[in-house]
């Protein structure tokens, strides 16, 4: 855990390890923090004053500056050391100041500073795209377990106007959509995509009132959730994980950062979701769960205020393991080049390059033990959960 929080730390601090942004400077009289500075604009919460817009920062005239340990951002070529300079190799820099200590690609990129935006990455796409995998396992995993094939009861008219919604969405939001999801930023036209999913599915739940009111469409029938949903998770199970992966990204047709965390999280909820089902059918039967049902509350704050919370522990143990299975996703895919889209470094982009080159043996083996290790710090975690969780039980 100590590794991870280190690694984490690396990561949040990036700009203030390697960069060509000062983390410290007085200039023209005025002190100024231009690292801290770039991600409050970043982030879209400042902006560059005059004198700072478009301005090569190393050529500045400074009364003081503390520049970052590595002097390099991971996009910065250096043309005097391009062509794969191996970090014992004469380098032609002013000072050791501004050695690179792990070498160059064919550019002049250095690539310690390569390796730390790579770790940016490899967190955001392993942290989010488990989140995503998280709420989709446990939301259909958690029905399934919970309800089976016989207690989600919906009205004939519900159930009716719930699958033209559902038609009506993909339709409405993703179809007639195509072009702003494929032209546009991903993540937002996604969003948009969501909000008229959500607000069509409310329509028809709201007409669906009214049309209960027919003896026809008031009665009620079982829909097998559970039987849909492993359906659904032996197919995907069936067809090999980066298969699936190409095959969306062909559909999707938008190469940005997000669509890669989108990709990711929809494939891999598989496992969370059989393991929540399997402790919900086994929490569904106790005691605590059939004397709120006894007191009349509602099956679905049942599940989410009772049995739900009581399921989530172990659960962690396969989102730890499967953060390291969408960081190596990543890498994979980066390596195919079918991953982030061009600009930002990643180890996978690092290791193809080595591919490309095989005499710069820096650029395989250092991104390889990047990649090594932060799996092994993700699989040790999962093994300390579950360890600590069979103690426990």
């Amino acid at each position: 855990m100590r590794a991870l929080l280190l690694l984490m730390g690396i990561a949040l601090l990036g700009d203030f390890i390697a960069g060509e942004i000062p983390i410290y400077c007085k200039y023209e009289n005025q002190h100024y923090f231009p690292a801290l500075k770039k991600q409050a604009v970043a982030w879209g919460i400042s902006h560059w004053s005059a004198p700072f817009q478009n301005v090569n920062w190393k050529k500045l005239d400074y009364q003081k500056v503390v520049f970052p340990l590595i002097p390099y951002s991971g996009t910065r070529m250096d043309t005097s050391n391009r062509n794969y300079k191996s970090p014992f190799e004469e380098q032609t820099v002013s000072s050791w100041r501004f050695r690179h200590w792990l070498g160059t690609d064919e550019l002049g990129r250095d690539v310690a500073a390569g390796l730390i935006e790579g770790l940016r990455i490899a967190l955001k796409v392993g942290l989010l795209s488990m989140l995503l995998a998280t709420l989709i396992g446990i939301l259909l995993g958690g029905m399934a377990g919970y309800f089976g094939d016989d207690n989600f009861l919906l009205s004939r008219g519900r159930l009716f106007l719930n699958v033209i919604a559902l038609f009506g969405s993909i339709h409405l939001g993703f179809i007639a959509r195509q072009y702003p999801l494929t032209e546009g930023v991903f993540i937002w036209e996604l969003l948009k995509s969501l909000g008229i999913l959500l607000v069509i599915f409310l329509i028809a739940n709201f007409m669906a009132k009214w049309v209960e009111r027919l003896p026809f469409f008031s009665k009620f029938v079982a829909l097998p959730i559970d039987l849909m949903v492993m359906r659904l998770i032996e197919v995907l199970s069936a067809i090999p994980g980066l298969l699936l992966i190409l095959a969306l990204a062909a559909v999707i047709q938008s190469n940005t950062f997000y669509t890669l965390i989108f990709i990711i999280g929809i494939l891999y909820w598989t496992g969370i979701a059989r393991f929540i089902r399997a402790e919900l059918l086994k929490i569904r039967s106790m005691d605590y769960i059939q004397s709120t049902k006894a007191m009349g509350f509602s099956e679905w704050r049942i599940l989410f205020r009772h049995a739900l919370p009581n399921a989530i522990g172990p659960v962690l143990i396969v989102v730890a393991f499967g953060i390291s299975s969408a960081i190596l996703a990543e890498a994979t895919l980066s390596f195919l080049g079918i991953g982030v889209p061009d600009g930002p470094i990643t180890w996978g982009k690092l290791l193809e390059k080595a591919r490309r080159a095989s005499y710069a043996w820096w650029l395989a083996v250092f991104p390889g033990l990047a990649i090594f290790s932060l799996v092994l710090i993700f699989n040790l975690i999962g093994e300390g959960l579950k360890e600590a969780i069979d103690s426990r039980e």
